[in-house]
């Protein structure tokens, strides 16, 4: 086997052999393949697609490029996954729900791609928390509270875990197939039994057209379901931020406000809907709106708060830090309003302008070594069809520095377009696979 080989015949349009990707896995994994040529799989791989087959072996060999997690509890082990999107925090919402509703929740998470967020660095803005667990705490950790939101160790998918850091530097996050290798080997490593995918489309996302969200759902749903977990994928909205926050520690605290029962919207109805899902899959529920009930029941009677204090506790954080989390999280030094230039209605949201903005206030990585700034960020975002006079709060920036306060604020004022007229709002789910 040589990796130049391999490079050049997807590089060719070709696809290439089994063999060849269970060998390439395992030289990501071991470092027989350098970063060079890593990155330059991932151009291709992005540049000219795989057939179904490569697809499907190419993410077989991530996941067995490690170990591959086995567990014995009496309820099904299930999880959530979603393609990446602004003010996205669903994850931390709906583990602790989906526990409190006799499912275990090993969630294997990622850092944040582009101008996305990750669920890991949502967590790490929760002083204390931990993700980096080894298998013994991990397992402890789950067994506890139902529940745990993890990096990665190093043995598994530990191709996936060299792969995704190259992708978030070298322009090819949007790959498709690399999207699908990259979310199921970490997934189907975690031994789980039933997994719901929530796939974005629009400006806040990676796909931006329904047939590119449609064509990424159900190679997702055919990859899992060939590999033998039971797998359905939701097609959701992203053409604006899914919480009104955007950033670590107040997409932190936009969670928790949905957890304890403060906050409805968006946020709310999603995690709903996934919870729905995955729960009459796993036969948790009789239907998915039986399912979608129990999701709203454990956060309304909260049981769901209390397995997310829970698991914070389990992993290092505060004990009593859902009953009271502004005490805990940190928070900006300058927090700016954000006027609107005009009268009008709010119609476009370009949601990746956002998250760069986040991103270059410090609240994300332009490469891999930055260090994340957990308190900046946007909050109060107003959702889309709402009607401003000029002057009225489009959001607030939170910022370290004045400068960089008033560059985000410029930022998003040009990410938000204002009409006469009341815009036309898409509806939250768009589509379904499976």
């Amino acid at each position: 086997m040589d990796a130049r080989r391999i490079i050049a015949r997807l590089r060719d349009g070709e696809t290439p052999a089994r063999a060849e990707l269970q060998w390439f896995a395992q030289g990501l994994a071991d470092g027989q393949v350098t970063d060079a040529q890593a990155g330059a799989f991932a151009m291709a791989a992005l540049l000219n697609g795989m057939a179904d087959e490569g697809r499907v072996a190419l993410t077989m060999a991530m996941r067995d490029s490690g170990r591959v997690l086995h567990w014995d509890f009496d309820g099904p082990v299930l999880d959530k996954h979603s393609t990446g999107g602004v003010g996205d925090c669903v994850s931390l919402v709906l583990a602790p729900a989906l526990a409190a509703c006799g499912a275990h929740v090993p969630m294997i998470s990622g850092r944040g791609l582009g101008h996305t967020g990750g669920t890991l660095d949502k967590m790490e803005a929760i002083p204390g928390v931990v993700t980096a667990l080894d298998e013994t705490r991990f397992r402890e950790v789950v067994r506890k509270a139902g529940c745990a939101i993890v990096s990665a160790t190093t043995d598994i998918a530990p191709a996936d875990r060299r792969l995704y850091a190259i992708r978030d530097v070298t322009s090819t996050v949007e790959s498709l197939d690399l999207i699908t290798a990259s979310i199921l080997s970490k997934k189907l490593a975690a031994g789980l039994d039933g997994l719901v995918l929530d796939v974005k489309i629009g400006s806040g996302a990676f796909m931006k057209q329904m047939d590119e969200a449609k064509s990424l759902a159900e190679a997702l749903v055919t990859t899992a379901n060939e590999a033998g977990c039971r797998t359905a994928a939701v097609i959701s909205d992203m053409s604006q931020p899914l919480a009104p926050a955007l950033g670590n520690a107040l997409e932190v605290a936009a969670s928790c406000e949905v957890l304890t029962g403060r906050s409805e919207g968006a946020l709310l109805d999603l995690s709903a809907t996934l919870g729905g899902v995955v729960l009459a899959g796993a036969g948790l529920a009789e239907d998915v709106a039986g399912g979608h009930a129990a999701i709203l029941a454990a956060i309304s009677s909260g049981a769901a708060a209390e397995r997310f204090g829970r698991m914070v506790a389990a992993m290092g954080g505060p004990v009593q830090f859902i009953e009271d989390p502004a005490r805990y999280l940190p928070e900006a030094t300058v927090i700016r309003e954000i006027p609107a230039p005009a009268d009008g209605y709010v119609a476009e949201i370009d949601g990746q302008a956002l998250g760069m903005t986040v991103v270059d206030l410090g609240g994300g990585r332009h490469v891999e070594s930055d260090a994340i700034d957990y308190a900046v960020g946007l909050s109060d975002m107003l959702p889309l069809g709402t009607r401003v006079r000029r002057g009225d709060t489009l959001g607030r920036v939170h910022a370290s520095r004045m400068e960089s306060a008033a560059q985000a604020a410029r930022e998003v004022q040009a990410a938000i377009i204002l009409s006469e007229g009341t815009p036309e709002v898409p509806p939250l789910i768009r589509d379904g696979v499976g």
